[in-house]
């Protein structure tokens, strides 16, 4: 499968904390891959790096062949990556339109009315809110609109951090929802989530980061199966030496 994203070796350090050393990870065309971790451990900074929001160290990234390490923000996005950061990060004060031209700002402006008609139809709700203050969404709304934002780019990779974060599972079932429809659409997706079980119920690969290393990477029903991805991330306990023996 050729790849839609290539991370290799990358290092991250904050001042002189180290927040990734030598991490690689490839998203293939049309993959959703998710990265686990606990809190610290790095996988934000993966997203970060790829979105040109921290600059490596040491490493390199490459998207659609090309090397982006060094590439500013605003390129990365022109060229088909769009990221939804944790914590949603909207304009509280501007309507929900104007958040969605936010995201347009390299688009187009012949072009920019599909574009948002595209996140209107993925997201109803957001036709119905657009006039309304986007501080004044609910927590589930907020998410829909800022991956609604990051999609009027029309990127051909999305990085979503913590989409489901704070969501009642009514709205996070819904979040994942789109999430599969926006990849059958031919979005790659580099997924960042709290829920585990979930993650890798959606991805068909995913990466496991301890304090900002690779730890352990396989298909999803493989983790789903690792013991020592049941017993940090999906709350089961490991076997009892009698389990093991029969007894």
């Amino acid at each position: 499968m050729k790849a839609a994203l290539e991370i290799e070796d990358v290092s991250v350090y904050y001042g002189k904390r180290r927040a990734l050393e030598r991490v690689s990870v490839r998203v293939g065309e049309g993959e959703i891959v998710t990265l686990l971790g606990a809190n610290g451990a790095g996988k934000s900074t993966v997203l970060r790096a790829v979105s040109g929001l921290v600059r490596p160290t040491g490493g390199r990234i490459v998207y659609a062949g090309r090397d982006i390490t060094r590439w500013p923000a605003d390129a990365i996005v022109a060229a088909g990556i769009g990221h939804v950061p944790e914590g949603r990060d909207i304009f509280p004060e501007f309507t929900v339109l104007d958040n969605l031209l936010v995201g347009g700002h390299t688009v187009a402006r012949r072009e920019l009315a599909g574009r948002l008609e595209s996140a209107f139809e993925l997201f109803p709700l957001l036709r119905e809110r657009r006039r309304q203050p986007a501080g004044t969404l609910s927590g589930g709304e907020q998410q829909m609109l800022a991956m609604g934002r990051a999609l009027v780019a029309r990127p051909r990779l999305l990085l979503l951090d913590e989409p489901s974060l704070g969501l009642a599972p009514m709205l996070t079932r819904e979040i994942f929802r789109v999430i599969r429809r926006i990849n059958q659409s031919g979005v790659s997706v580099l997924l960042v989530e709290q829920n585990a079980r979930r993650a890798l119920g959606v991805a068909h690969r995913g990466y496991v980061l301890e304090t900002g290393r690779l730890v352990v990477s396989g298909a999803s029903r493989d983790l789903l199966e690792d013991q020592r991805v049941q017993t940090a991330y999906l709350g089961l306990r490991p076997p009892t030496e009698g389990a093991r023996e029969g007894g």
